[in-house]
């Protein structure tokens, strides 16, 4: 392969070959095409998640003061429906790299998020809306949760398996970034025109998106050798080891996610707090995690990815503990400290329960070869599993930021309060962390017969 076979994108050519396992090519020329792919899809992935997030920020403007008199259920259900759209969307986006291109879905991706954007400016300027019809258009942001999935299986396509780690996670940590980056700019809108300012937030990202859409469509390649394999997505919904890291990374993303667009308003509806008080701390959490989130998986590679995803959510059962105890005393600094602690706890749960994956169906893949079938088919068949998974976890992880929202709508508007929600909330811990425990962990006390099937010791 010469590089004369990759380099060249004029008119939207796709890289008819590509081989980043071939290190000649690598070196010559595939790691510079690779990286300016990489930074551009950082940028892109990043705006997606600003986007997708953005409503956790401008319900926070919507006060009595800017003509806003929606109830906290009413709040929680808009970022629930929000987070809802961005979930869905990542098995779809998925599929869209192979099918058209991923310069080209990135384009259309980005380009596709000045729509809720721009909207966005609209419907805070107009607090006279139907809550209705507010809601389904501010779901429209939505579409910037789709955008991790698309970007993280173009990405995958472009590096090597010895150089795909560092890649991935570059990529899903300055997407991450975007959740708390929105925050921190809301906070310096309030700071500086107060709750009134809320448009001129979403209206800051009309202009980034439009770089990066150019970006996207000048600087980036297809990979015309990228393939959809709905095959191992079939597989992998029938396999119980996803099904149970699922609801592991429910526990985990979906916390993360879901507090992130909760804390603000838990802060303005449990301890009065105003918008700029509340918009002052709710960045810290989502920061912390977006930038621990690596921290889990070296420990996870120290330690094994079981035991630091137990020790994580049993961590995160006692914060939660406390977190009931600050909020029926009514006690703010206990209070922030905990959910603070909490976000940290779910980053280093992101990056071990994420590392646990590959680790799982490469084990079993050992266990089958040891079982008499050939070692590169056994290992072929679970690669395949294990790269599907990756991606459908992280869409059904997703899903839990919705359950957390819901429940805390359902908890204020049955009780008026979100103690109840953290009580559900420190039960479903507790139920992750024995579901670690007794899958991954626990030893039999006899052999299980041959092929055994997977236990502790893939995770560990």
């Amino acid at each position: 392969m010469t590089s004369r076979d990759t380099a060249e994108r004029a008119g939207g050519r796709w890289i008819a070959r590509w081989d980043p396992e071939d290190r000649e090519f690598w070196e010559a020329s595939g790691r510079r095409i690779a990286r300016r792919n990489l930074w551009v899809s950082v940028f892109a992935e990043h705006l997606g998640f600003s986007v997708w997030s953005i409503w956790s920020v401008l319900t926070l403007f919507m006060v009595p003061e800017a003509g806003f008199d929606y109830t906290p259920a009413q709040k929680f259900l808009l970022v629930s429906v929000v987070t809802l759209v961005g979930a869905v969307l990542r098995v779809p986006y998925t599929l869209a790299v192979p099918a058209f291109g991923g310069r080209n879905w990135t384009t259309v991706s980005v380009a596709a998020l000045l729509v809720p954007t721009a909207t966005a400016v609209l419907l805070v300027q107009r607090p006279d809306t139907p809550f209705w019809l507010f809601l389904l258009l501010a779901a429209t942001a939505g579409l910037g949760g789709g955008n991790f999935s698309s970007s993280m299986a173009n990405i995958n396509s472009f590096y090597p398996e010895r150089e795909k780690g560092l890649a991935l996670g570059l990529n899903a940590g300055g997407g991450n970034i975007g959740v708390p980056v929105v925050q921190l700019a809301g906070l310096a809108v309030i700071a500086a025109i107060g709750p009134g300012g809320g448009a001129l937030l979403a209206a800051a990202y009309i202009p980034l998106l439009a770089l990066a859409a150019w970006l996207s469509w000048t600087r980036m390649d297809n990979l015309a050798t990228a393939r959809a394999d709905p095959g191992a997505q079939a597989a992998t919904a029938k396999d119980r080891d996803f099904w149970i890291m699922s609801l592991l990374y429910i526990g985990t993303f979906g916390s993360f996610i879901g507090f992130s667009f909760a804390f603000g308003l838990l802060l303005q509806n449990q301890f009065g707090r105003t918008p700029l008080e509340a918009a002052a701390v709710t960045f810290l959490g989502p920061l912390i995690g977006s930038l621990i989130r690596p921290v889990g998986g070296r420990l996870a590679d120290r330690f094994g990815g079981a035991r630091v995803t137990l020790a994580t959510f049993l961590a995160m059962a006692a914060g939660t503990a406390l977190i009931v105890a600050a909020s029926l005393t009514g006690s703010l600094a206990p209070f922030t400290a905990a959910f603070i602690a909490l976000f940290v706890l779910t980053g280093i749960g992101n990056g071990s329960t994420y590392k646990m994956i590959p680790s799982i169906y490469a084990a079993r893949a050992a266990d089958l070869a040891a079982s008499g079938t050939p070692r590169a088919e056994a290992e072929a068949r679970f690669r395949r599993i294990s790269g599907a998974a990756l991606g459908l976890v992280g869409a059904i992880g997703a899903l839990g930021g919705v359950a957390i929202n819901l429940v805390f709508r359902q908890s204020f508007e049955a009780t008026g309060g979100a103690t109840p929600a953290y009580a559900a909330f420190l039960g479903f811990y507790l139920l992750c962390a024995a579901v670690t425990w007794a899958v991954y962990l626990r030893r039999p006390r006899t052999a299980p017969p041959a092929p055994a099937p997977a236990t502790g010791a893939e995770a560990r």
